[in-house]
């Protein structure tokens, strides 16, 4: 899904750029790029490889403007105000938070948005149809994915009866319901955890999976959590508690050793997910 997601919105950008061809040669389109978490991002990296798919080579015909606010979402209107001091030609924005900022002080540059699960409940468009102004996006939102991740962990946990869910405050409670829903068609008992950003009480958190006798954690692919999915990460392997990840935060817990007798949550079943 990460990468098919990426696809849709590179030739998204694609059209948008298309005009910007017919500039100078000295003149080349200038991309913004606004992302919650850390620079250490994979879908930058995917997002400049599809954009080089289509032609848009960095430093060639192509200038990519990337900003991170690093988990502090109260960055978001500095970030995007040096962007559009910067005269970006669009703005390409990561989960329903960024979105929402975005849409608020740019209301004069195309807006792209990915990895936002329901635009119309997170207030990002009025309507799926006819997003209007000037933002327009992919949803990532896949109604099987909790279904195929809660068994994968059933293959894995033998016996496995209690699984929490983590997820964000901030946006639209669809993953949420999903997983829960397919948790209990699958005979689980979900355990349902929204935590809010932009720094969350994970210590809490998992003290709470602990008296609710958790078997595993299902973290969301939301934006808090994936500011903080190293964290995750952290008390997962600490609590010994079996934790997957959404594709797009594998890369959590890999500094970690796999150690196939233990429940090492951020390393063993992430890369178990990545392999499937």
């Amino acid at each position: 899904m990460f990468r098919r997601v990426v696809t849709v919105v590179v030739l998204v950008m694609g059209a948008v750029l298309a005009p910007c061809q017919t500039r100078p040669a000295a003149k080349v389109p200038r991309v913004g790029f606004l992302a919650p978490q850390g620079r250490s991002l994979p879908l930058l990296d995917a997002f400049r490889q599809g954009l080089a798919d289509l032609g848009y080579v960095e430093g060639r015909n192509v200038v990519i403007e990337p900003r991170f606010a690093e988990g502090q979402y109260e960055r978001f209107p500095e970030l995007i105000g040096e962007l559009v001091g910067l005269k970006v030609d669009v703005l390409a924005v990561t989960g329903a938070v960024t979105a929402r900022a975005a849409k608020k002080a740019a209301t004069d540059i195309p807006i792209i948005f990915t990895v936002v699960v329901d635009p119309v409940a997170d207030n990002v468009v009025p309507s799926l149809e006819r997003p209007g102004g000037n933002i327009t996006g992919v949803t990532s939102f896949d109604p099987q994915q909790a279904a195929k991740q809660l068994q994968l962990l059933k293959q894995v946990i033998p016996g496995l009866k209690r699984v929490a869910i983590l997820g964000d405050q901030g946006v639209s409670e669809a993953l949420m319901k999903s997983g829960e829903e397919q948790a209990r068609a699958l005979g689980l008992e979900p355990q349902r955890l929204r935590v809010a950003g932009p720094n969350p009480d994970l210590e809490a958190a998992f003290a709470r999976f602990k008296q609710g006798h958790a078997d595993a954690l299902l973290v969301l692919e939301e934006p808090v959590l994936g500011v903080h999915a190293q964290t995750i990460a952290d008390l997962a392997v600490k609590n010994r508690l079996p934790t997957l990840f959404p594709p797009s935060r594998v890369a959590a817990g890999d500094s970690s050793p796999m150690e196939p007798a233990r429940p090492r949550a951020s390393t063993a079943w992430q890369r178990t997910l990545t392999r499937s």
